[in-house]
């Protein structure tokens, strides 16, 4: 049974994180204090219950809770060798843990466990934050809230930080939380109700107080030519820039990407202060570990040609490179943590948006997110007075922390084709949904196209969230609606890597029933839509200069004459073709260009679904119901192709054992001998 302390301290910390004006996805942590059974000796004892490391407030269950016994954790202060080795006292919690001790033991688990009331939270609130980050903030601190709320300096988390605000707590017995100087708040209470009602006190406070006293122009003046383009010019120059960014982003390691552009984004950056202020970086540990210290602006404005733009953006990157390099230089010591890339994880474009980036989608996602909480902090330091983060000095301590470098060390090993987008046409259905649910299991993020728009979107979503895939309408036959659905998959990832040339239809009709208008149809989907769907990829492939995978699921037909199918086949042959010109085409940019010859996939194919498959049964004389049994029977391993033996061939040529493979026809037919390439 749940301990009521428990139940409340998941619900309070759900409602919290809820709302992003009280906290930023995986920011900040509560805590609860009360007593409940030992195993051992069958008596009462005192434990704290504190959100674990790494944990997100808005989905926190009671699985991610860390559970230690108070007393314990009391007694580290006996023990504490002090401020110069605190990190020490990390490792000290694991011994204080209780039971199996849930999840991990967050660096802030001292501040919780040391101050004495019942519940506490501490939270990244965009206006507390603001405070916490003002020139003033102490005398602003002492202002808004009286004698309710305390200005603690700033202190990096850890255990020293924790004594602090206990003594502060212990002082000043009408307090109900702090502002920690450059950082976030901390609040308490005797319930859980009561804490949560001093978090929204304080939150709510410094907002009406920034919105009642602070300037209405914040960040000055606006720019001419700077303000934000019209939506669809926006959006178009966004999805032009996007693959060279993004190959800049991934100069160290390969990164996902996310466009996003909000009004809050855009002012700030047709705003007069914007170049200064990005350039100070951001504060809150929180955000600069989820975007680095700063970002790269670009000091264009937004009616600057796109070529003009993407050479200043190279120029820009080459310079912040060198600028984040001699920022680790100047910091490190010698047994720090090795630099970790000197790219910018955030990209700002004057009237276009922000360019966020991280090893998956998610990651990307919230870097984004804490930009815009890093922006909105900056307004509201800046609208009171002057914004004034902590020191590069500071932020390094915290960026290249030997238990932040530990945490890192501690993440699973990523799978094959994490970092990695996927455009797979036809993927609604059949070979193509089986290639696209491979992938995604692998780590890609995946975007399925597909003629019919409702139904790609429900087989996206089968895979996952959004930041695991999309659905897009694609019909291959249409240059312009191939390049809309390129570009709609470089705005949700920032680029593309895998193409999968799937999307196909087959009619079975001999030479004398084949129409024009049924070799035109399977022509233009076949033939010239993989030509279509490899040429827009390309211009993103090349632009990147990320190297990349295109495949083509061709056929055994495109091989083998059988009977009653010119149009098919010698499509299937057109695309057999376009695989060895593209691979030494595209070669020298590091994109490799394979193909897959199946035969007879019928258990989940449209194509044999939508009558092709009642065809070649009757070509054949056998009922359609053992169709996929015959193609077994004539092959020499006696085994039917399903769609997963298709996507297996995808996986392992786009993966890393075969790197070195381009230009080649991997046929998945269980052995057709008058298919055999030669």
């Amino acid at each position: 049974m749940t301990n009521p302390a428990v139940t409340d301290l998941v619900a309070r910390s759900n409602r919290l994180g809820a709302d992003p004006r009280n906290t930023n996805y995986a920011g900040g942590n509560t805590s609860a204090k009360g007593s409940d059974l030992d195993p051992v000796t069958g008596e009462q004892v005192e434990l704290l219950w504190v959100k674990g490391s790494g944990g997100d407030l808005g989905t926190l269950t009671e699985k991610g809770l860390a559970v230690l016994r108070l007393d314990r954790v009391r007694r580290l202060v006996d023990v504490y060798p002090g401020v110069e080795r605190e990190d020490e006292m990390v490792a000290a919690f694991d011994y204080c843990l209780h039971g199996k001790g849930g999840a991990a033991p967050s660096i802030d688990t001292a501040m919780h466990g040391l101050v004495d009331a019942r519940h506490v939270d501490h939270l990244h609130p965009d206006s507390g934050i603001a405070i916490a980050t003002a020139a003033d903030g102490a005398e602003l601190t002492r202002a808004i809230f009286g004698d309710k709320v305390v200005w603690v300096p700033w202190r990096r988390p850890g255990f020293q930080l924790g004594l602090d605000i206990a003594e502060i707590k212990a002082q000043n017995p009408q307090a109900i939380g702090t502002i920690l100087g450059g950082h976030g708040i901390t609040a308490w209470g005797d319930t859980s109700d009561q804490a949560e009602e001093a978090s929204r006190w304080i939150i709510q406070t410094a907002t009406a107080y920034i919105a009642e006293h602070g300037s209405s122009d914040p960040f000055g003046d606006v720019r001419p030519g700077f303000e934000a383009l019209p939506d669809d010019e926006r959006r178009a120059r966004a999805a032009a820039l996007a693959p060279t960014i993004r190959g800049l982003a991934s100069t160290d390691r390969p990164m996902v990407g996310h466009f996003t552009d909000p009004d809050v984004v855009l002012d700030f950056l047709a705003s007069e202060k914007a170049p200064a202020l990005a350039a100070l970086g951001t504060s809150c540990p929180d955000h600069f570990l989820r975007t680095k210290v700063k970002p790269l602006i670009l000091d264009l404005p937004a009616s600057a040609r796109v070529d003009e733009q993407l050479a200043r953006l190279r120029e820009l990157h080459a310079e912040y490179r060198a600028d984040y390099q001699a920022y680790y230089d100047a910091h490190a010591g010698t047994d720090s943590p090795a630099i970790r890339g000197a790219d910018p994880l955030i990209v700002l474009v004057p009237g276009v948006g922000m360019f966020s980036y991280g090893a998956n989608k998610q990651t990307a996602r919230v870097a984004g997110e804490f930009y815009v909480n890093a922006i909105n902090v900056m307004r509201g330091a800046e609208s009171l007075s002057t914004y004034a983060p902590i020191s590069d000095a500071e932020k390094f301590r915290i960026e290249y922390w030997a238990l932040e470098e530990a945490k890192l060390q501690r993440m699973p090993k990523p799978k094959t084709h994490q970092g990695r987008v996927a455009f797979v046409t036809g993927a609604a259905s059949g070979i193509g949904k089986a290639i696209a649910t491979r992938l995604a299991s692998e780590g890609a993020c995946v975007v399925v196209a597909d003629l019919d728009l409702t139904t790609a979107q429900a087989v996206a979503a089968e895979l996952g969230s959004t930041d695991v895939a999309i659905g897009v309408a694609a019909n291959v036959a249409d240059a312009a609606g191939v390049q809309a659905a390129i570009d709609a998959t470089v705005l949700a990832f920032g680029g593309v890597d895998l193409v999968v040339n799937n999307a196909g239809l087959s009619l079975s009709k001999s030479l004398l029933d084949t129409t024009e208008a049924d070799w035109d149809l399977q022509h233009d989907v076949m033939a010239k839509g993989a030509f279509l769907v490899s040429k827009a990829a390309a211009r993103v492939l090349v632009d990147q200069g990320m190297g990349g995978d295109v495949v083509y699921i061709s056929s055994k037909n495109s091989i083998f004459a059988g009977p009653n199918n010119i149009a098919y086949s010698a499509t299937k042959a057109d695309q057999a073709h376009q695989v060895r010109l593209l691979a030494v085409e595209l070669g020298e940019h590091g994109v490799r260009v394979n193909g897959i010859n199946p035969d007879g996939v019928v258990r989940g194919s449209g194509i044999f679904a939508s009558g092709w498959g009642a065809n070649r049964a009757a070509t054949y004389g056998v009922d359609e119901a053992d169709l996929g049994q015959f193609y077994a029977n004539r092959t020499i391993l006696k085994r039917e192709v399903v769609p997963e033996n298709v996507a297996d061939a995808v996986y392992v040529l786009t993966g890393p054992e075969l790197s070195r493979t381009t230009g080649l026809h991997v046929p998945v037919d269980s052995g057709v001998a008058a298919a055999f390439l030669r």
